[in-house]
């Protein structure tokens, strides 16, 4: 029972992340070690969306500590940039 409830939440959690990818991400920045099926997932729906996707070169403490949070973060998507230039300046976009 403790296993069914761990594994509603878990594909709760990715659910909420896709529907936020899907509705308004303007890029979606991955850890490198996010796991496979989750980064194909996300990739697929970020097509689908014509949203960006920027693999980022460090493991998700590394993207955890950039957000200046104290968590790991997998995966996090920017819904708006504000004055940065952060969608700008990723290679490949325009």
């Amino acid at each position: 029972m403790v296993a069914a409830k761990k594994t509603k939440k878990t594909h709760e959690s990715i659910n909420n992340r896709l529907a936020l990818v899907m509705k308004s991400g303007k890029l979606i920045i991955i850890a490198n070690n996010c796991p496979p099926l989750r980064k194909s997932e996300i990739e697929y729906y970020a097509m689908l969306a014509k949203v960006g996707v920027h693999h980022y070169n460090g493991n998700n403490v590394d993207l955890g500590t950039a957000c200046g949070k104290y968590f790991r973060v997998c995966c996090l998507s920017i819904i708006d940039p504000g004055d940065s230039d952060i969608i700008k300046s990723m290679p490949g976009e325009h």
